[in-house]
C-alpha cells in the first residue's frame, strides 16, 4: 500500500489500513507494553471492548476508538508498578510516597504515553486518544490523602489534576468513559445489575458535572446509550445473569 502511506504523510490523513495494522495487538510496541505492564495490556483490551461497542451504538469510527483505546496507557511501561493493574505482589510502591509525589508519578502517564507514541511515530489522531483520555480530572485518591494529611493547609489542587486537553470528538470522550468505568470496575466487592449500575452512572454523572465533555459533541441520549451498553458489557464480563421480572 505505498500510496496510502505517501497520501498519509503528505496530508496527516489516517487510512483503515493503517489503523488496522497499529490495532493488531502482534506488531512491536503493543508486545512491548504486554511485557512490560501486562496488566495494563489486559485493561487496554478491555477498554477498546466496551468504547467499540459504545461507539457503534452512537454512530462513530469503531476501529479508530479501538486502536486508540489500545494505545491509551503506554506511558505506564515506564513505571509499571506504580499502577495497580501491574502490582501481583501485597507491595505498594506508594506507601513509600507522599500523595503529591504519588499524584506525579500517575500524571505523569500521560506525558510519557505521548512521548513514547511520538518516538514510535504513532499518528496524531491516536496520540490524542492518550492526550485526553483524562481530561482535566483530578487524580482524586491522592488529593483526599493530602487533604486528611494536611487538615489545616490551603491545598493547590493543580499538584493533583491532569493538564487536559479535554476530549474533543465522540471517539475521544467514549474512550475517557469507558477508562474509568473498567478500572474501577476491578475494585467492586460484588458484582450484581445494581453495582454495576450505579458504578456506571456515578462515574460518567461525575464526568460531565466536571464538563469533561462539552467539546465533543456527545448528546444526552449518547450518554444515557452510552452508559446502557457499558452496564450490559460489564455483565457479561463479570458473568452476572440478567435479573428478569417474576
Amino acid at each position: 500500500y505505498p500510496m496510502i502511506y505517501i497520501f498519509e504523510k503528505t496530508f496527516g490523513f489516517v487510512s483503515d489500513v493503517s489503523l488496522m495494522e497499529l490495532a493488531d495487538t502482534n506488531n512491536k510496541l503493543l508486545r512491548k507494553l504486554n511485557a512490560k505492564a501486562p496488566g495494563t495490556f489486559q485493561h487496554s483490551l478491555q477498554v477498546s471492548n466496551l468504547a467499540e461497542e459504545a461507539i457503534r451504538a452512537i454512530g462513530g469510527n469503531t476501529l479508530l476508538v479501538r486502536t486508540g483505546s489500545l494505545y491509551h496507557d503506554i506511558g505506564k511501561m515506564n513505571m509499571p508498578n506504580y499502577f495497580i493493574e501491574n502490582q501481583n505482589t501485597d507491595y505498594n510502591p506508594h506507601e513509600d510516597l507522599s500523595p503529591e509525589e504519588s499524584a506525579s508519578i500517575i500524571i505523569g502517564h500521560v506525558i510519557n504515553g505521548i512521548e513514547i507514541a511520538r518516538r514510535n511515530k504513532l499518528p496524531d489522531i491516536i496520540i490524542d486518544f492518550i492526550r485526553t483520555h483524562h481530561g482535566t480530572t483530578k487524580t482524586q485518591y491522592f488529593l483526599y490523602q493530602y487533604k486528611k494529611e494536611n487538615p489545616d493547609e490551603k491545598i493547590d489542587e493543580s499538584m493533583f489534576q491532569y493538564p487536559g486537553p479535554i476530549p474533543y470528538s465522540k471517539e475521544t470522550a467514549v474512550l475517557m468513559m469507558a477508562d474509568s468505568v473498567e478500572a474501577a470496575s476491578r475494585s467492586l466487592k460484588t458484582y450484581d445489575g445494581e453495582s454495576i449500575g450505579n458504578l456506571v452512572n456515578t462515574i460518567i454523572d461525575s464526568q460531565v458535572a466536571e464538563e469533561q465533555f462539552i467539546l465533543s459533541d456527545i448528546t444526552y441520549k449518547d450518554v444515557t446509550l452510552i452508559k446502557k451498553m457499558f452496564k450490559k458489557k460489564l455483565m457479561s464480563m463479570y458473568h452476572v445473569r440478567v435479573e428478569y421480572p417474576e
